[in-house]
């Protein structure tokens, strides 16, 4: 009898220990709290999504948007506040390998190539050692010198506007707070500003590889 208790011990650990190694990204959505939030990515597919130049950056994997490989960008152009928001707050859990760089912009439009030219962008970088702002910051506006979290660990990016007024917070604290004056345009950056638009997500370079899951938006108007 001794050696079938223990071969039944054995079952019932190897069953709890399967049902523990299943990954972080295969559990159920995570909705922020709070009611008026809307997921804007299914976990299986980029419905509602649209890559511009190199579409091959971004996939699906194991219930997350994989950005790997050359310069891309994924805008949402889905039916939620038919994919232009203006007051609203956006939350994503957000995973880096080490050297990756990319972002969120926000307020912007689909465009074919290059670098958004609308909207404001909430940067990625943990330790992309040539740019010298890190995660958290509004880029080139309200910069983060130092990254508040690691590589290869989930956190949570959300960007609240509202008005004037942006707030940029990872894991829930603030990392940048910004009131755009009413003469905010800049030069060569004339775009740059809060009007309304979609978000977009980026895909920095070949040699960066970032994880997104639970995108969620919550329209404020």
């Amino acid at each position: 009898m001794k050696p079938l208790r223990t071969n039944v011990v054995a079952l019932l650990l190897v069953a709890g220990l399967s049902g523990a190694v299943c990954t972080d990204a295969q559990a159920q959505p995570n909705p922020p709290e709070g009611e008026g939030w809307v997921s804007l990515f299914d976990g299986e597919s980029l419905d509602g999504w649209r890559a511009s130049e190199n579409e091959e950056t971004f996939s699906v994997d194991d219930g997350r948007i994989v950005a790997d490989g050359p310069r891309s960008h994924l805008f949402y152009v889905g039916s939620v506040a038919d994919h232009t928001f203006d007051d609203f707050e956006f939350r994503v859990d957000v995973m880096t390998e080490p050297g990756s760089n990319s972002g969120i912009y926000f307020h912007t439009q689909y465009q074919d190539e290059g670098w958004p030219s609308q909207g404001y962008e909430a940067q990625i970088n943990n330790s992309y050692e040539s740019d010298p702002r890190k995660t958290g910051s509004l880029y080139a506006v309200e910069d983060v010198n130092e990254a508040p979290v690691p590589d290869n660990e989930w956190f949570t990016m959300a960007v609240r506007v509202e008005g004037d007024h942006i707030e940029i917070t990872v894991d829930g604290e603030t990392t940048a707070e910004y009131t755009e004056p009413d003469d905010a345009e800049r030069e060569g950056m004339e775009g740059r500003v809060l009007s309304s638009g979609t978000i977009a997500l980026q895909g920095h370079d070949p040699e960066s590889t970032v994880y997104f899951k639970n995108v969620y938006v919550r329209p404020l108007d």
